[in-house]
């Protein structure tokens, strides 16, 4: 008589289905208040947040707007010209902005990010780390950049030059055509434009800024009374000095300074004018020619042509005694 052979057990399909859907179930209504305060809760730091850097930079940008209406109205009067540079103050103006808004929307969303990944329960301190050695690494790969940011934002913070300003950088000089935060650009003597990392200007030498020095040097006969010679010199320039335009671009009463130097047949008399910013080549050449009529005049001999020329400017309280002729 043969055993009988066992049946292997089966079961019915999808038998668990029901148990894993009531756990699922059950699950969701578990969490499900958790998700939706989460939710709202990132909902919400998202709304402040772009409310909050909507504003701020609308701030910041009337601020700016504010600003330039101040300097324009400025340049509207009569000393305006002379005293505010429209342009330059706008430049200046326009780039702290751009610095302000960009460092409020990275403070801003930052912050957000933080709260958020918070909310989450995500562990931030390995993220902080990692971000940290990146941050570390970005910064020696990119040390260069970082430098010129920093240094035109000094520069531009500290008002070191402007539009309109002629500088000189020791790598090029020229006038100031732009102010960027990473590269300034100026336009040389011949028309060129140099473009200059704000990171490589180790020193600025400002010619448009406080004042000018015109030296005029007029070489006199032996002969010639040298008493007469600087009379006539100061009453030329004290007759120019009533004149316009150089009523305004002289600050300061023509000066006779008496004998540079002593030649055999000649002797240089030296007068120094204090000017505007940019005007002491100007201002040089028209006392030679004054002078030089007034010499005829009065039949006072110049032996080899009065010689003159004009010196950097000067920053204000700064004196002119390092100054040379040309």
């Amino acid at each position: 008589m043969s055993s009988a052979t066992p049946q292997p057990q089966t079961t019915a399909p999808f038998a668990d289905v029901p148990r894993s859907a009531a756990q699922a179930s059950s699950w969701v209504d578990d969490n499900w208040a958790g998700w939706l305060s989460s939710g709202l809760r990132i909902l919400l730091i998202v709304a402040i947040a772009v409310v909050l850097r909507s504003v701020v930079r609308k701030t910041i940008s009337r601020l700016i707007e504010r600003m330039n209406r101040g300097a324009e109205a400025a340049a509207n009067t009569a000393l305006g010209g002379l005293l505010v540079n429209a342009e330059r103050r706008r430049q200046r103006s326009e780039a702290i902005g751009s610095v302000l808004r960009s460092v409020a929307s990275f403070l801003i969303l930052g912050t957000a990010a933080l709260s958020v990944l918070s909310v989450l329960k995500i562990d931030l301190a390995p993220l902080l780390a990692s971000a940290g050695v990146a941050g570390v690494a970005i910064g020696f790969g990119a040390r260069n950049l970082v430098t010129d940011f920093l240094s035109g934002v000094f520069m531009i913070l500290e008002d070191q030059y402007g539009v309109g300003d002629v500088i000189d950088a020791g790598i090029a000089s020229g006038t100031v055509v732009e102010v960027g935060l990473r590269v300034t650009k100026l336009r040389g003597d011949g028309g060129e434009i140099w473009y200059i990392r704000n990171g490589e200007v180790k020193r600025i030498g400002n010619l448009s800024q406080g004042w000018a020095t015109a030296l005029v040097d007029v070489q006199v006969g032996a002969g010639e009374d040298l008493d007469r010679a600087r009379t006539v010199i100061a009453e030329t320039a004290d007759a120019m000095a009533k004149e316009a335009p150089w009523d305004e671009r002289l600050w300061e009463p023509v000066k006779v300074l008496g004998l540079e130097s002593v030649g055999v047949e000649s002797v240089v008399v030296q007068a120094q004018a204090r000017t505007m910013p940019g005007e002491a080549a100007g201002v040089s050449r028209e006392l030679r020619l004054r002078i030089k009529q007034a010499f005829a005049r009065e039949g006072i001999e110049i032996t080899g042509g009065p010689a003159g020329g004009a010196i950097p400017p000067q920053s204000g309280g700064v004196d002119g005694s390092d100054s040379a002729t040309s």
